[in-house]
Order: C-alpha cells, then sequence, then structure tokens
C-alpha cells in the first residue's frame, strides 16, 4: 500500500506541471513521513553523495559545448554543407534536416540542443521549399533524438554512470543504432516527399559543394577528435568534454570569428541552467532511489516481470512497451535514473548485454520524448517552429514507425550495437 501511495502522489505531482526533480524529493520525503521520519536525514545524504561522480562532470562540458556550437554559426555551416550535398534529391531538404542533424549529433549530445538549435533553420528551410508544416514539425522532431543516440551523447554518459558500464563502451554502442534510424528517416523521408509531389531544389555544382565542405570541416572533425582521443587512451571520456568545450570556443573565437565574449557568458549561463536542472534531478533520484531500495522495489519489478517470461525477446518487447509509454509523459532522463536500476538485475538474469541493453533503453526513451501527448521533444519543435502541437502529433506519427522498426531489429539482433565494441575492446 506504501509503494502504491507513493507512486500515485508522484504521478499526480508530475501531472500537476511540478518540475520532475522536485516531485522526486517531495515523494521521497512524502515516503520517509509515512514510515520512519528518522531516516530522512541518514538518507539526504544521497543528495550529495550520489552526484559525485568524476564520470558526471563531462554533462556541463557537453552542454557548453553544444551552445557554444549553437551561437558559433556552427550548425549554419553544417546546415549548408548538406545543403549542398543532398538539397537536389527527392524530399531533397529533408534528407538535409537527417543529414545536419546527424551531423550535430557529434558535437551536442542533447536532442533538446538539437531541437532547439537546428530546428528553427531546418523548419524555416522546409517552408520555403514548399514543405507541409506537420511534415517539417514531425521530421524535425524525429531528427533531433539523434543527438540522444549517436555519440556523445549524454544519455549514454548517465546510463554508464547509473549502469556501472565503461561510458567509451557506450558511445560505441549506439553508434550502428543511431545510423540505423537515420536511415530508416531517410526512407520514409523519400516516400512520403513522392507521395506529396515536395519540389527538389537545383544540384548544386562541385565547387559549392567543396566550399561549403571547407566552411564546415573543422566543425566536423569535432566528433573525430572526441572518439579517437578517447579510444587511443589519449583522454577519459570526461576529459573529452572539457576539449570539446575547447574546441568549441577555439573555433567560435579564431576559426569562425562569430563568438563574443558577451555571447559566451550567455553561453555559460544558458549551460548552467541546463546543467542544473539535470544535477537535481540525478540528485533526487538518489533520493528517491533509497525508497526503491528500502522497498525492494526493484526485486518485486523483477519477478513481475520473470513471471510473466524469461525468454530475453518477449522480455525486451515488454520492457520497450513499458519505457516507450512512461516516455510519453516522463522526462526521459529522470526514467534513465529511476527505471535502470530497476531493470538492469531483471535483463542480467537472462543473459542481455548491460552495454546493449543501455543503447536499447536510450532508443526506446527516444521514441517515448517523441510520442503523443507529452512527448517533450514535440513541444520544443512546436515552440521553436511555431507550429501547432496539433499538428505536430499529426506529422510525427509516420515517423515513428521506422523508428520502431529499428528498435525490433535492435531486439533480434542485438549484435549490431555490440559488434564495433567487441571489435575495439579485443
Amino acid at each position: 500500500m506504501e509503494i502504491a501511495t507513493i507512486f500515485i502522489a508522484w504521478l499526480v505531482l508530475l501531472f500537476l506541471g511540478i518540475p520532475v526533480g522536485f516531485t522526486l524529493l517531495i515523494a521521497g520525503l512524502l515516503y520517509f513521513i509515512i514510515g520512519d521520519w528518522n531516516l530522512v536525514f541518514a538518507s539526504g545524504e544521497q543528495l550529495i553523495t550520489g552526484i559525485n561522480n568524476f564520470t558526471l562532470l563531462a554533462i556541463p562540458f557537453f552542454i557548453l559545448t553544444g551552445t557554444l556550437m549553437n551561437s558559433s554559426g556552427i550548425t549554419d555551416r553544417i546546415f549548408n554543407f548538406a545543403l549542398s550535398l543532398l538539397g537536389h534529391v527527392p524530399g531533397g531538404v529533408g534528407h538535409v534536416n537527417i543529414t545536419a542533424s546527424l551531423m550535430f549529433s557529434g558535437m551536442s549530445g542533447s536532442s533538446l540542443a538539437d531541437a532547439g538549435g537546428l530546428g528553427q533553420l531546418e523548419i524555416r528551410t522546409m517552408r520555403k521549399a514548399g514543405y507541409h508544416d506537420d511534415f517539417n514539425g514531425g521530421l524535425t522532431a524525429a531528427t533531433a533524438i539523434l543527438s540522444g543516440i549517436i555519440p556523445p551523447s549524454l544519455n549514454m554518459i548517465i546510463y554508464a554512470a547509473v549502469a556501472n558500464v565503461s561510458v567509451a563502451s557506450m558511445f560505441i554502442a549506439g553508434l550502428v543504432p543511431g545510423l540505423l534510424v537515420a536511415l530508416a528517416l531517410f526512407v520514409m523521408t523519400f516516400i512520403l516527399a513522392k507521395k506529396r509531389d515536395y519540389q527538389v531544389l537545383e544540384r548544386a555544382n562541385l565547387k559549392v559543394i567543396g566550399q561549403n565542405f571547407l566552411m564546415a570541416f573543422w566543425a566536423l572533425l569535432t566528433p573525430v577528435i572526441i572518439i579517437v582521443g578517447i579510444f587511443s587512451g589519449f583522454f577519459t571520456p570526461t576529459e573529452a568534454a572539457v576539449v570539446s568545450t575547447v574546441y568549441a570556443l577555439f573555433l567560435g573565437f579564431f576559426v569562425y570569428k562569430e563568438l563574443t565574449l558577451k555571447k559566451v557568458y550567455t553561453n555559460l549561463v544558458e549551460a548552467m541552467k541546463m546543467t542544473g536542472v539535470v544535477v537535481l534531478m540525478l540528485a533526487a533520484i538518489e533520493f528517491f532511489g533509497q525508497f526503491i531500495a528500502r522497498e525492494q522495489v526493484a526485486i518485486k519489478i523483477a519477478d513481475a516481470f520473470l513471471g510473466i517470461t524469461e525468454n530475453p525477446i518477449f522480455l525486451l518487447m515488454l520492457i520497450s512497451l513499458l519505457l516507450i509509454a512512461l516516455g510519453t509523459f516522463i522526462e526521459a532522463l529522470a526514467l534513465l535514473v529511476l527505471v535502470v536500476p530497476v531493470l538492469i538485475p531483471v535483463v542480467t538474469s537472462v543473459g542481455i548485454d548491460p552495454v546493449f541493453f543501455g543503447a536499447f533503453v536510450i532508443l526506446n526513451l527516444m521514441i517515448g520524448i517523441l510520442t503523443p501527448p507529452m512527448g517533450m521533444a514535440l513541444f520544443v519543435v512546436s515552440r521553436v517552429g511555431n507550429i501547432p502541437v496539433g499538428t505536430m502529433y499529426r506529422g510525427v506519427l509516420p515517423f515513428l514507425i521506422p523508428l520502431v522498426v529499428v528498435m525490433l531489429v535492435m531486439i533480434f539482433v542485438p549484435e549490431l550495437s555490440t559488434f564495433l565494441v567487441d571489435i575495439l575492446n579485443e
């Protein structure tokens, strides 16, 4: 009864619009009030010790890198390069949307940063080409999730910290699924563009493509520096975040020369705000986790799942349905740190690789932030693109199909996520 009361109270607080971090703190306090209030003092230490993790230092620096990239003209250069490559094919501006998001995802690490940074530019260009707003909004929201999967993904860093696996392994595990998502979106975009007979742009000549490539070249080196640096042992994933920030400052000040001290200050404030939200959530979940641990919720959920099936494929399908359903109305980050500790014992007991499971969980959570009625990415794109939410709902539905297909492929062929990790670890 206590467990049901706490979870109902938490869900009520969420639906009232209270920020997730505060809802978890309040729900945790309610548990101790109902039970033993004296325990709150010992559990309160988790608010600090739970976030005292070197790996998590990467989060503010990757967030800052994304904000610096947005204000340094880097997103424009990436988009123009993609436009010169693909603008002439059927659905070309849509393919540019996907390609630009794929390139930017290797720099920002945040889906919402992608939606907010590139989203406005992508939607504006698609409108000029005569594309309808349901298509524009749905595709832009769908491509934004690439930043949550492709390294350096903040979700991967947090999963690694929660599940106690290598950040480097998680980065590589997300690479193939992320590319498959992009490929699936290319196919759906081509089909919809042909069906709607959207216009194509004039083919760019090699000179224009070369000029745009040179303009974007230094920015495109960012993910290469991060990945090569990590796997060469030159720096850790956390140090890679610092390197990416320094590199973004270098590009903004000395290469593209669009960054000013005033912009840096604005970016620092924005990054601190975003980091504050993440840290509050992580600390609150550590506090709320005391309730999870004391009531043995993880064990009870594990028993419930394994009571239904011990077949890994069916188990992953059940978990997928759970994550997507929860992801429609709960912040993906909150679910990541709240649900993963509960599910890890379940999946490892049937032989599922925790590194594969991380990539699988994150893909499902990214589908969740696209799923009506409460998918967060839909509201972000709606705001930056000035598109009605109802139009967003209608537009995103076709793009959920290829994402679900990729998710099913991962279930039946888990090696797609782990074969590169195995090769690099040999």
